[in-house]
């Protein structure tokens, strides 16, 4: 089709070097800009780098532009717009205006011009996982009105209509479908009747819906994504200081209980801190951790349990966060853990307390990095302490984590960090839960549809970004 009109939950253009993990607007991105490298479950691609290559130890990078690269308004994509946009995003803030880890990975870098065309970066410990953390990063310029606009991707922004719809045309003649027009619409009900009544062609999302994707006569489809819905445990104080502890809350939740009843069985049960799509999941070959309320119930008894505990929940974020937290207390109770439930209203302080370590026993959280890296990084190694770590200090892990961020070999490197996560099963520092799909539906008719598993929706003609 020539033209093709989706609607999605939001239409937003954040500003440069904001980093975001919301599916509506890296679709947009990917559209618009493109990232340095390209993420690909696990593996790292050529995107506007094209290419590069580093010394033996992995702490001097050279990273080559794609030749003719071009901003939508002609003008020549260089290394000064590229580092520009690399230094906004080592400053840039989450959603909820906390600082994210970029410019820690980077601490102490030499970021600079090789030439007008490969950037140079020089760290000061190695860091195999470079391109994979750039593949984060995305080249934009301001359009006129003081927007992030104007990228280098397979399509421009020909009208933005404030938050509420927003049309791209094809750079390249040719290429299939040549306009897209986006309109926002929050819910998730609506935007499936703008579906049925022939008002867009495509609708994002449906997961959300009450009733489960499928019918209608049109064309779903269904992508397990890398989104880790879990439970932060109190690894500091408390009950969940213990190993046993942790341990016993695994195996005491049914987590394919949560799916069936809360998610139309949409999900894929959780086996480590990492979806089965991330760098050394496939090499792990974990399975799943059973459900096996008798042996939690022993685990509680030898660890303490007891006394109530304490869960947190936000309204939302993850999806019906209240409600999963309803049934994990149900079944740590029924393993010897009863548990009170705490709900927070405002999403954003509640990510801000978790951050702050104030997450009672427990409290629901998602994890949105498709890096290991970033997760090892950021929420479990002790040696790092990032923002979102809550105390899981297992010092046979961090040599672990050591040796798998130095090691430069892709498939050696995939192996290293198949020990960390399963290591992670055996001492879970979470609580694990569910991996959520989503899901998206098009009218007959519409082909050439693809969505990653990060649940970024691409069009046909290899969209680059």
């Amino acid at each position: 089709m020539n033209r093709l009109t989706v609607a999605l939950d939001r239409v937003y253009f954040p500003p440069r070097g904001r980093i975001t993990d919301d599916t509506s607007v890296l679709t947009l991105r990917s559209l618009v800009f493109e990232p340095l490298c390209q993420w690909r479950d696990g593996a790292v691609g050529p995107a506007l780098f094209v290419s590069w290559r580093h010394d033996a130890e992995g702490r001097v990078w050279h990273f080559s532009i794609r030749p003719g690269a071009r901003f939508h308004d002609g003008l020549a994509c260089t290394v000064e717009h590229v580092r520009d946009s690399i230094a906004a995003t080592l400053e840039g803030r989450d959603m909820f205006g906390m600082p994210w880890s970029y410019a820690r990975y980077l601490a102490g870098a030499r970021i600079e011009a090789a030439d007008a065309m490969t950037l140079r970066i020089a760290t000061p410990e190695p860091l195999a996982d470079l391109p994979e953390i750039l593949a984060e990063f995305f080249v934009a310029r301001d359009a006129p009105d003081g927007q992030a606009l104007i990228g280098t991707g397979p399509y421009c922004v020909a009208a933005l209509r404030d938050d509420a719809a927003v049309d791209l045309d094809a750079v390249e003649a040719g290429r299939q479908p040549a306009r897209l027009r986006f309109v926002a619409e929050k819910g998730a009900e609506a935007r499936f009747a703008m579906l049925l009544d022939g008002s867009v062609d495509v609708a994002l999302n449906l997961d959300r819906r009450a009733a489960a994707p499928g019918g209608h006569g049109l064309r779903w489809g269904r992508v397990p994504t890398t989104l880790s819905v879990m439970f932060y445990l109190n690894c500091t104080a408390g009950l969940f200081a213990s190993r046993k502890a942790r341990l016993a809350a695994n195996l005491a939740v049914d987590r394919p209980a949560i799916l069936r009843h809360l998610f139309h069985g949409l999900g894929v049960p959780a086996a480590s801190i990492v979806s089965p799509f991330h760098l050394g999941m496939a090499e792990a070959g974990l399975a799943r951790i059973p459900y096996d309320p008798d042996r939690a119930r022993r685990l509680f008894a030898e660890a303490g349990a007891g006394a109530e505990i304490l869960i947190r929940t936000p309204t939302h974020m993850p999806e019906r966060a209240p409600d999963i937290a309803a049934m994990v207390a149900r079944d740590l109770a029924e393993a010897g853990c009863p548990a009170r439930i705490e709900v927070v209203e405002d999403r954003p302080d509640y990510a801000r307390q978790v951050g702050d370590k104030r997450i009672g026993d427990m409290a629901i959280f998602d994890s949105s990095p498709h890096s290991t890296f970033r997760v090892l990084n950021d929420k479990i190694s002790a040696a790092s302490c990032g923002i979102w770590w809550q105390g899981h200090d297992d010092p046979a892990l961090e040599p672990m984590i050591l040796a798998a961020n130095h090691t430069m070999e892709h498939d050696a490197r995939a192996a290293a960090y198949a020990r960390c996560l399963a290591r992670l099963q055996a001492d879970p520092p979470w609580l694990y839960l569910f991996h959520p799909e989503e899901s998206y539906a098009a009218r007959p008719g519409v082909t050439g549809l693809t969505m990653d598993h990060r649940g970024v929706l691409g069009f046909g003609g290899g969209e680059r970004g």
